[in-house]
């Protein structure tokens, strides 16, 4: 008598589900990440460095430079190059009267970024002060713009009387709660951050990123020099998404580094805010600094946003030449018309 067995079909496990969907998820990550890379390397081949090299303290730095004259430093935001200048036409402006020299700070644009040293505003100061050295200039007036900004109150509090003075456009200088901290700083994390940057935040950049350059100019619309020469894939680069998660990450830290310092700076400063910012607001910031500061001058411009040297490059200019020509008692009618100006400290 033959017995015949039955096969029984047990319900597949949800654990063995998962453990199948794990190479699929890893094939993907791996496509993302190459196809990421080779996108950066095409990136890089249309859009050349345009500048000059300078090694300081072991980090390779690039710069733009053009003009004679005294020296301006400038120094960009967060997620932005020195090509910002150029686009804006601060740059060009500057150099008909100026040495004027446009660094990519740490890991934006063509900079390095080692991983030998945490990139705080003071670290990344102490960089481009070096670089400035090497590069022969005394006494540069220094304009920064937005995280830029802080860099150059480090530099001028680190040297003071190697400083002849400071213009700070749009700045943070204060410690806040802020949502984009936490939202943001993943790609400056290590082995994490590694992990994002080559794979879905490339992509969740080219579908934000119109969005927020539009935050950047609000209120009002973006100006279409930056529309048709500012590229969004360079600044998605993994190389640069990590120096933007990081400098995310350390922006509020660097500001609680400078704030009891403040009224120890000598030099003058001109600090230009603008009241549609949307970014970060004038009284916390723009306003009281220039409260605790020994030498300032606040200058408001009434309907502009954040990307204020885009909107009015001239006033910009005009902050470098007050600076340059020390005109402290200049009256209020003779600023520029866009500009409100607040009485002096």
């Amino acid at each position: 008598m033959q017995s015949h067995d039955r096969a029984t079909r047990l319900p597949a496990s949800p654990a063995r589900g998962r453990l199948a969907a794990l190479p699929v998820a890893a094939l993907l990550l791996g496509a993302a990440a190459v196809t990421n890379y080779l996108l950066a390397r095409r990136t890089e081949d249309r859009h050349p460095p345009r500048g000059r090299f300078v090694e300081a303290d072991g980090v390779r730095l690039h710069y733009l430079e053009r003009g004679e004259g005294k020296p301006v430093i400038l120094l960009h935001g967060n997620g932005a190059m020195a090509e910002d200048f150029a686009i804006s036409g601060v740059f060009q402006r500057l150099a008909a009267r100026h040495r004027v020299i446009a660094f990519d700070r740490p890991g934006f644009g063509y900079s390095e970024r080692p991983r030998d040293r945490v990139w705080t505003a003071s670290e990344q100061a102490a960089v481009i002060r070096e670089a400035l050295r090497q590069l022969g200039v005394r006494r540069p007036i220094i304009l920064g713009h937005s995280w830029g900004a802080m860099v150059a109150l480090e530099l001028a509090l680190a040297d003071p009387l190697d400083t002849s003075g400071l213009v700070l456009l749009a700045g943070y200088y204060a410690p806040t709660a802020r949502m984009d901290v936490a939202l943001l700083s993943g790609t400056g994390l290590p082995v994490l951050g590694d992990l994002l940057r080559y794979t879905v935040s490339p992509l969740l950049g080219r579908l934000l990123g119109p969005w927020f350059v539009r935050k950047l100019f609000a209120p009002q619309p973006v100006t279409a020099e930056f529309r048709e020469q500012f590229s969004l894939e360079m600044a998605l680069r993994p190389s640069q998404l990590r120096a933007m998660g990081e400098d995310t990450a350390l922006m509020v830290p660097s500001a609680a580094a400078l704030a009891k310092r403040y009224p120890a700076l000598s030099v003058p400063a001109i600090v230009m805010a603008a009241a549609g910012d949307r970014i970060v607001g004038i009284d916390r910031q723009s306003r009281a600094l220039h409260e605790q500061l020994r030498r300032s001058e606040l200058w408001i411009v009434d309907w502009s946003g954040h990307m204020v040297h885009h909107m009015v490059p001239e006033d910009v200019v005009a902050a470098v030449t007050v600076i340059a020509d020390a005109a402290w008692e200049m009256p209020v009618s003779a600023l520029p018309s866009t500009a409100a100006n607040d009485d002096s400290s």
